[in-house]
């Protein structure tokens, strides 16, 4: 994990704002589509707009989140997920952390059963520079974070 993220600072130090730009459209736009399609949605259907984005909007709902005003990508956006988690983490918007168990229900349900490959398609996309150490980086939090949860079960 340190190695990542030393590569990632490293990298990010000598990538301009524009290189970062261009790779981010390779990656998650690009025409017809980037190499990668962020969404929980399409990694676990195929699809975007699909039920794992359904069930995400109930329990972001129950637990008092919606998407913001003005953003108009669907929630199950990986970047979105760990937003998410870490408010349900540490607080934030006027309320405090969550309580374990639903950091994990939220984690178990909507981010470990694609969080993984995700990342490591990230880790081994060819448009991936400054990117790579990102996939590295994810890849080994989503196992850290899953090995976690099991040991407080």
């Amino acid at each position: 994990m340190g190695q990542a993220l030393a590569r990632l600072a490293e990298l990010a130090r000598a990538t301009s704002l524009e290189r970062a730009q261009d790779e981010y459209d390779a990656l998650f736009v690009g025409l017809p589509r980037g190499e990668l399609v962020p969404y929980a949605s399409f990694y676990r259907t195929g699809f975007l707009y699909e039920r794992p984005l359904a069930k995400l909007r109930g329990d972001m709902e129950k637990l008092g989140f919606a998407r913001a005003d003005g953003i108009y990508e669907p929630e199950d956006h990986m970047g979105a997920l760990c937003e998410l988690m870490s408010l349900l983490i540490s607080g934030g918007e006027g309320r405090g952390p969550a309580e374990l168990a639903t950091q994990e229900r939220l984690f178990r349900q909507h981010i470990a059963p694609w969080g993984e490959r995700f990342f490591t398609d990230l880790e081994q996309a060819p448009s991936a520079r400054l990117y790579q150490p990102l996939g590295t980086i994810g890849r080994l939090f989503m196992s850290i974070e899953t090995q976690a949860f099991a040991l407080a079960a």
